[in-house]
């Protein structure tokens, strides 16, 4: 690895930064754990719920995306500060403060969500693998398994490069599908009024509103993106603390709003392309990337998505094995090799496949069990970031935390509703 990409070097850079003594790009090595929790927000999920939300709808669900993205700006700054304010991540925060009875109930269900996350991850991948190149599905996702755990190995050579590679996907992801929503041509007027204007058209709209909410808003990206911060970069004194926390807060700002703006136009594309044509049952990923370029006319519309999803299933794939580690070595101190658990969360991917289960429908139900675990998350982030005790001076200002607590309410009440509607047999 380049010397200027080691830790050293970079904390380096950052420790002139915050003595006043370098200038010119003085904020780039503060840049880069927002990028890698960004990816969480632009996976495979988010692809199943904002085109089957874009098909059925037509922009009327674009509000959705645009709150959840800013619940995530908060919620992730909130992740930020707890790992700077403590040196410790979450999981290892409740670890520390709560019953045992409660850690282990803690670690089991982040588990799960952690397993919600691979099943889309994977499935992803795979079914990219399978369009772009006519790879079958269980030969894409083991592709998959091989090339993620292959990338995780870099992490081992430093943050930086890690940062600088799921950057770079970001991005590419980012700009194929604004590509994609200039060629698909919104109409200005109904996509505004989508995104300004709240409403819920069915009862139905509500489940897609949770799935999008949990593949916006990740549980287990809100324990990494603590670990991501705790010991990245070290502040001598409170006025520094202060002053790096304000370039993490950037950093969250920057990242979020890059898989914001992917969201908001992966579901101004479905609308612009299948809505306005009468295509209203364009529900899975397969369906898309078949109809976009012959609806769209363009001979690479198709291409374009394939390769996005491609992009997003393997990084988030890598992601989502790294919050795995944080989970489990946080909760109950003990970590497994990177291939033993890439393998096992592997399975419930593969059991999908040899299933013969819809992908669109396991990919949609995995997001709302995310969405489930957003609270056991989010409950105990508000609680610690507004102690002082533990915080200091990066405590929560009480507006934070007020705003936290309504979301966090409106969270739950909105889960609450679709476990009603799913028991009642309409989900």
């Amino acid at each position: 690895m380049l010397p200027a990409l080691s830790n050293d070097a970079i904390r380096s850079k950052a420790a002139r930064t915050l003595n006043g003594q370098r200038r010119r790009w003085g904020w780039t090595p503060f840049f880069g754990p927002a990028l890698i929790a960004a990816v969480a927000y632009i996976d495979p999920g988010n692809f199943a719920t904002n085109i089957e939300a874009g098909s059925r709808y037509g922009y009327a669900l674009l509000w959705v995306v645009l709150g959840a993205n800013l619940m995530a700006m908060l919620i992730q700054t909130l992740s930020a500060r707890l790992g700077l304010a403590t040196g410790r991540n979450l999981a290892e925060v409740i670890r520390e403060r709560y019953p045992r009875p409660v850690v282990w109930f803690y670690w089991v269900q982040a588990e799960i969500v952690a397993i919600a996350t691979d099943l889309a991850e994977f499935l992803g991948a795979a079914l990219a693998f399978n369009l772009l190149f006519g790879l079958s599905l269980i030969e894409g996702a083991l592709l998959t398994g091989v090339i993620t755990y292959l990338a995780l190995l870099m992490h081992r050579q430093g943050f930086r490069l890690m940062e600088i590679v799921i950057g770079a996907m970001i991005l590419a992801v980012a700009s194929g599908f604004l590509l994609e929503m200039l060629l698909g041509t919104p109409d200005p007027e109904p996509l505004l009024k989508g995104l300004l204007v709240p409403g819920f058209p069915d009862d139905y709209s509500l489940y897609l509103a949770a799935g999008i909410l949990g593949a916006t808003v990740m549980p287990h990206v809100i324990y990494l993106h603590s670990a991501l911060s705790q010991n990245r970069i070290q502040a001598s004194d409170d006025h520094q603390r202060k002053r790096l926390m304000r370039y993490y807060r950037l950093d969250v700002i920057v990242g979020m709003a890059i898989a914001g703006l992917v969201n908001l136009s992966m579901l101004a594309m479905a609308a612009a392309v299948f809505h306005a044509q009468g295509r209203l049952d364009v529900a899975t990923i397969s369906d898309s990337y078949q109809l976009l370029t012959p609806m769209m006319g363009q001979e690479l519309a198709s291409h374009i998505f394939g390769v996005a999803l491609l992009l997003a299933g393997l990084s988030s794939s890598i992601v989502g094995t790294l919050s795995g580690q944080v989970i489990m070595q946080g909760f109950v101190r003990f970590t497994i090799p990177l291939w033993l658990r890439r393998l096992i969360t592997m399975l419930p991917a593969l059991a999908v496949i040899m299933l013969g289960i819809s992908e669109q429908k396991a990919l949609v139900a995995s997001q709302v069990i995310l969405s489930f675990g957003i609270p056991f998350a989010l409950v105990p982030l508000l609680c610690f970031t507004a102690d002082r005790r533990l915080m200091g001076n990066l405590v929560n200002a009480r507006t934070v935390t007020a705003i936290g607590g309504i979301i966090c309410a409106l969270i739950i009440a909105l889960n609450g509703y679709v476990l009603f509607f799913t028991l009642l047999g309409n989900g």
